[in-house]
């Protein structure tokens, strides 16, 4: 058998009216929703923050960091998608999450099966795409990233 066809373990991530596309390896782990207050005079994206491995993550609400409404999971239906940093301040800011609204599924894609679509895109989206006839945005991870770094400081 020679099958040179790549593929990608991804995972689909539900959102308020859209999913996110990430590739596994971004993410560190997925838990189930609990996060303390975010407090007063916070960014408006922020839901709170979770105390994970002896970590404090800030906890973003991507529709919110899109220029959306926060929102915040209702139902024991949303988790928390902890993500591994990728931009310069890794050793800063190793971990980010994001507060679902549903559980993420995975998903083994090839190329040819994510074709990009026209569409406009807020602060957080990178790209608009098309999975098997269903849209998903690939997020801006580096702008979630300055996001956080700028709520540090």
């Amino acid at each position: 058998m020679n099958d040179n066809s790549q593929t990608l373990s991804c995972v689909m991530i539900p959102m308020s009216g859209r999913q996110l596309l990430l590739p596994n390896v971004s993410i560190a782990e997925v838990v189930d929703y609990a996060s303390s207050d975010a407090g007063a005079n916070t960014p408006e994206w922020l839901v709170g923050y979770l105390d994970w491995r002896g970590l404090q993550l800030p906890v973003i609400s991507y529709d919110a960091a899109n220029g959306g409404a926060l929102t915040v999971p209702g139902d024991n239906r949303g988790r928390i998608v902890v993500l591994n940093t990728i931009g310069d301040h890794h050793k800063e800011i190793p971990f980010m999450a994001l507060v679902t609204q549903g559980i993420p599924s995975q998903a083994r894609l090839t190329e040819e099966q994510v074709r990009k679509l026209e569409g406009e895109p807020g602060p957080a989206d990178l790209m608009l795409v098309e999975v098997e006839g269903e849209n998903a945005w690939i997020p801006n991870l580096e702008y979630l990233e300055s996001l956080v770094l700028k709520s540090r400081h």
